[in-house]
Order: C-alpha cells, then structure tokens, then sequence
C-alpha cells in the first residue's frame, strides 16, 4: 500500500531528501541528500471519547473540514506532551465542552491507509449540558435510534458505535475493541 511521503525536504537542513534503504534498516526513508540525516514516518494518533449519559451518547457536529457538517465523537489529534488519555479528555472539552469521567480504553482502530490510529476511550458524561468549542457546531445526545448513520463523519466513529450498541445489548460492559479499517 503506498501512503503520501510527507518529505521533500530535509527539517534540520533544507535540502532535499531521497527515498531510500540506510544501511542499518529495512524500510525506505526519507534521506538527506546533503546531511544524511534520516527522518522516520510514523502513523497519527487520534484520541477522543465515547462519551454517555444514560442510554444516550455524545457526538458533535463538525465546523471544521474534513466532514464538515457530519456527526462525529469528540476526538482529535494527540499532542506531544500528553498521554493519550489526557488527549481524549482535552479533545472532548475543547469540542463538546462536556465534563467527564473519563473510563477504560474501549477502541483501537488502525486505519493504515491514511497512517492513523484512532483511539476512543469510554467516559461517563458529569452533566447533560455542553459548550461545544469552535470545531463543533453542535453537540447532542442521541438514543441508538436517534443516531444519524448516515451523516456520520468518519467509518472509525460509525464502528466504535456499532460495538458499543451490541456490548450494551449483550451486557459486555469492559471490553477493548482492536481491528483493521481498511
């Protein structure tokens, strides 16, 4: 599977960068032509929630691209410095402006196409109020039969629900959830 090669050029020098093997390693990578310096490529961690309160869940509706205007769980992109715990936290107030507890790690999705892995903890919502940030144009609690399936912003959020809703039915409460999206 070929992914988009992030360098052209080299960060520590400018110049450009070949594609190739070092010699110590089995992988292409990006090599500087001038300096040597080899820089790695590795997958995106995104972190956030599935938020609950009751027998409802949490999505916000997107004010940013991609997907603008579709429904998704808070989530976003993990920041160095912060576990992906505190992401998943941070990540749910910026874009529901919901106060949680947050729970047990509950989803890892490897979407290898794009170079991503989603992660998706479960969190127990504190209050049924929220001050969604300016990713989110709305946030809002949905029944399992309120869910708009249709208009869901990405394919990790719709199967992240999808286990949830059948561990609530067979009264699997504390399972982790791994696949493959391909």
């Amino acid at each position: 599977m070929f992914l988009t090669r992030r360098f052209k050029h080299c960060p520590s020098c400018g110049s450009p960068v070949e594609y190739r093997v070092p010699a110590d390693d089995n992988r292409e990578r990006a090599t500087c032509t001038a300096c040597a310096s080899v820089h790695y490529e590795n997958p995106i961690n995104v972190v956030g929630t599935l938020p609950v309160w009751g027998d409802q869940v949490l999505l916000c509706k997107r004010a940013i691209e991609p997907r603008y205007g579709l429904w998704t769980l808070p989530a976003g992109f993990l920041e160095l410095g912060e576990t992906s715990a505190e992401g998943a936290r941070r990540e749910t107030d910026e874009e529901a402006g919901a106060q949680i507890e947050l729970q047990n790690l509950y989803c890892v999705l490897n979407v290898v196409k794009v170079g991503q892995i989603h992660m998706y903890y479960r969190a127990r919502l504190l209050s049924d109020r929220f001050d969604p940030g300016p990713e989110s144009l709305e946030a809002r609690l949905f029944r399992e039969h309120e869910i708009p399936w249709d208009e869901l912003a990405f394919r990790t959020v719709r199967e992240t629900l999808q286990r949830f809703f059948e561990d609530r039915r067979l009264g699997r409460e504390y399972l982790l959830h791994c696949a493959d999206i391909g």
